[in-house]
């Protein structure tokens, strides 16, 4: 174990030892390759730099107190990137090949899993990448599959604790039938503006609207949103809305316990109605949310009156937090022990 104040992380990059390789030339991939340089040497006409055409994905692998390293629905997050490769015009990673590197650098790197008892974690960060010099709007032949790893603390400060929210609508994060659904960097620049403001007005993140009526919940950052009520979890559908392993997950346990799932549009008005909300994704799994503010019409709708969590919102998070780190069980065989 690397000498690290792992209880002090924050959620940012931290250098390890190796990352792994895959290329694709000539229309299949090659072999994987172990590298211990952080720098890409790329063409500067690559197209992932001009055109756009990159995918990431987020995962993370966790230490858990059996003394096993287990990692969540690697398979999800294949699946998720061949969806993007499919929608962005890139030859897809197989699932074989996408597990195969994600157990390697793992293991590669196990000296910088946190412990179990800092509540930190190993996030790991594929990344698909256009390398073919052109000039000229269209794929590429050439790509690089890449996978490196950092141990993060909390994406929040206070870890699992409320935070206020707020509408933009002046900035869209994604639109209808565009890149949303995919995990591409574009969807995230889109986000740094409206993110800004919102930290300058003292909120943790911002709330989009569906761009095109301005009617309908849509993300918070980059982030699901879900709420919660009369025993029901609702989440927003939209053709806008990266579709969140987290989310995915935590539907299933709200199912496991009885409750009623509906995945549709949600009206801005019906935000009232909700006792509990939140927002989940990997990086925090679920942050539960104070309140939001609608700046333009003065509106605040309150999830939290004593400013703590809902209790359906901390027993979803206790109970995917421990499927995680082994401590509950994994009914729908959702882990995958990589160090045992």
């Amino acid at each position: 174990m690397k000498d690290i104040d792992w209880s002090g992380l924050s959620f940012g990059y931290v250098p390890t030892d190796y990352n792994v390789r895959c290329c694709y030339n000539n229309g299949k991939w090659g072999e994987i390759e172990v590298c211990s340089d952080e720098y890409l040497k790329l063409h500067m006409a690559a197209t992932c730099l001009h055109y756009g055409q990159e995918a990431f994905e987020g995962l993370k692998a966790f230490r858990c107190p059996d003394g096993k390293v287990r990692v969540f629905r690697m398979d999800e997050n294949a699946a998720r990137l061949q969806s993007t490769c499919r929608g962005i015009m890139m030859p897809e990673v197989p699932t074989e090949l996408f597990c195969e590197m994600v157990k390697k650098v793992v293991r590669l790197n196990q000296e910088y899993i946190p412990t179990y008892e800092s509540g930190a974690s190993l996030y790991i960060r594929p990344l698909l990448i256009g390398t073919t010099a052109q000039v000229g709007v269209h794929p590429a032949t050439e790509y690089m599959f890449l996978i490196f790893v950092t141990p993060v603390g909390p994406y929040f400060k206070g870890g699992f604790s409320t935070n206020p929210y707020v509408i933009i609508r002046d900035y869209d994060r994604s639109a209808p039938l565009g890149t949303g659904v995919y995990k591409v960097g574009g969807n995230y620049a889109a986000s740094l503006k409206a993110n800004a403001i919102a930290h300058e007005k003292g909120y943790a993140c911002e709330f989009y609207l569906d761009a095109k009526e301005k009617k309908y919940m849509d993300e918070c950052g980059a982030a699901n949103f879900f709420g919660i009520k009369n025993n029901t979890y609702v989440t927003p559908k939209s053709t806008s809305i990266l579709p969140s392993i987290t989310n995915k997950s935590l539907m299933q346990l709200a199912r496991d316990y009885g409750m009623t799932v509906e995945q549709r549009q949600i009206p801005e008005e019906e935000l009232e109605t909700f006792e509990e909300a939140g927002a989940c994704g990997t990086a925090a799994v679920i942050s539960p949310i104070s309140y939001i503010d609608d700046l333009d019409t003065g509106k605040r709708y309150v999830f939290s009156k004593d400013g703590q969590p809902g209790p359906i919102s901390r027993k979803l998070y206790e109970h995917l937090r421990g499927i995680q780190y082994g401590t509950e069980e994994d009914r729908h065989g959702w882990t995958t022990v990589v160090i045992g």
